[in-house]
């Protein structure tokens, strides 16, 4: 197998794990309601899936322009791996206004049980 190929891979294997600990650091911190650093996890998780696709965006135009690369198990499971950790990476970041939309109403409702007076039932 091309040595190319086998760094490429592990590249896009190691920016797309690391895309996904963030994605999931990131729903830890929507747990909490800490929107503040779930939205900072996500950043960097934008970051680490756009270094992968640097790397898998160099190979395909290699191939592109006529150079022939090697069929390779390992380009086929990196390449997996970055699609699921962007889909999921897209996905959270589409339920994070979900989540704080929810934990403003939530907060809210909260509140506004402190004001109701309290009945003491014998």
């Amino acid at each position: 197998m091309d040595q190319s190929i086998i760094d490429a891979s592990m590249h896009i294997l190691i920016h797309s794990g690391d895309a996904r600990r963030e994605t999931y650091r990131a729903v830890e911190a929507m747990e909490r309601s800490d929107f503040t650093e779930a939205t900072a996890l996500l950043d960097a998780a934008d970051g680490c899936i756009r270094q992968a696709h640097q790397v898998h965006t160099t190979l395909i135009q290699q191939e592109a322009d006529g150079e022939q690369l090697a069929y390779a198990a390992l380009f086929s499971h990196a390449q997996d791996t970055l699609m699921t950790a962007y889909s999921e990476l897209r996905l959270v970041r589409r339920l994070l206004p979900v989540f704080r939309s929810q934990d403003e109403r939530i907060r809210a409702l909260e509140t506004a049980l402190k004001t109701v007076p309290q009945t003491r039932s014998e």
